[in-house]
């Protein structure tokens, strides 16, 4: 029997689970690799700096890399780095990279920097190119032009040689990286299919191209077909080779018919710039001459006078 002042126990139904102190989640660093912005973001106008330049050179090199092995090995562990076949996202991971390193640009502006780099790296490539280093007087290096030289040259007047430099090594390394995965991804070369039969020979070009096989050809048992197939690849090698030798031959001529003219116009400029100088040497003595002639003749004057005025006195 229960005692009356003993309290009851609590009902099943009455007990309430008691709510657990809930954690905020651990707030994550910023990355370049995140795609979306916690606030909006106020972009940066007008022309670029050096430090904005060197920034986004460097946001596309990571990129590349970054794009050719893969995005587990750029960014390990984080599931949410941007699909490689998307320009955009692709876009938008530099434009978060440029945030994060102090270039406070968006993507269409780091998009359209990027063609002008491109474009003015080109140009200045081309021309470094053409003027060998800038050994030929008549085509200086473009390091060495000023802006108006550039200018009236169609060239880019404001490049400056360590964006060229920084530019030069991405596309190098994008060229060299891409040309060994070219290599790695393509499939192993496949067995040639056999040679239809071809018809057998006169017994004269029999006779000729036994004599013509080597005896390890003999001793494996090649057939005629295979002789004559061999004969054709030498002569068409040939043939190429010749071509080509032709064709540098011509190209060594005309490059030395234009280092002879090169001189020759360097010889007349010569012989134009001593004509000048003598020219202008008998000028000046011509011109000495008369000033003494001159000079003797108003001594003369003087002494004249000086003597009229003792005899009238």
């Amino acid at each position: 029997m229960a005692n009356p002042l003993t309290p009851s126990p609590p009902l099943l139904h009455d007990r309430q689970p008691q709510p657990q102190p809930r954690h905020p989640p651990p707030l994550l660093a910023p990355s370049p690799t995140t795609s979306h912005a916690p606030y909006p973001r106020e972009y940066r106008k007008g022309n670029w700096t050096l430090h904005e330049t060197l920034v986004l050179i460097t946001a596309k090199k990571l990129d590349d890399e970054r794009r050719s092995h893969g995005p587990t090995r750029i960014d390990p562990g984080k599931p949410s780095s941007p699909s490689c076949k998307s320009a955009e996202l692709r876009w938008k991971w530099v434009e978060n990279y440029c945030w994060a390193h102090g270039c406070l640009r968006s993507q269409n502006q780091c998009n359209d920097k990027w063609d002008n780099l491109l474009r003015d790296y080109k140009k200045v490539r081309e021309y470094l190119a053409r003027s060998g280093g800038g050994g030929d007087h008549r085509c200086p290096s473009y390091w060495k032009l000023e802006k108006h030289e550039r200018k009236e040259r169609n060239l880019p007047t404001n490049l400056a040689l360590e964006v060229f430099e920084a530019l030069q090594e991405v596309l190098s390394r994008k060229h060299s990286s891409s040309a060994q995965k070219t290599i790695t991804s393509a499939p192993a070369a496949a067995t040639p299919p056999p040679l239809p039969p071809s018809p057998r020979a006169p017994p004269s070009e029999q006779r000729l191209s036994a004599a013509e096989t080597t005896d390890s050809s003999e001793t494996d048992g090649s057939d005629l077909p295979d002789s004559d197939t061999k004969r054709r690849k030498v002569r068409t090698l040939g043939s190429s080779i010749v071509r080509s030798a032709s064709v540098l031959s011509r190209t060594l001529l005309a490059c030395q018919e234009k280092k002879e003219k090169r001189h020759r116009d360097v010889l007349e400029l010569e012989e134009r710039k001593l004509q000048m100088e003598e020219n202008r040497t008998e000028a000046n003595r011509q011109g000495i001459a008369g000033l003494i002639s001159a000079v003797n003749n108003l001594s003369g004057a003087i002494h004249t006078l000086v003597s009229d005025r003792n005899d009238t006195r």
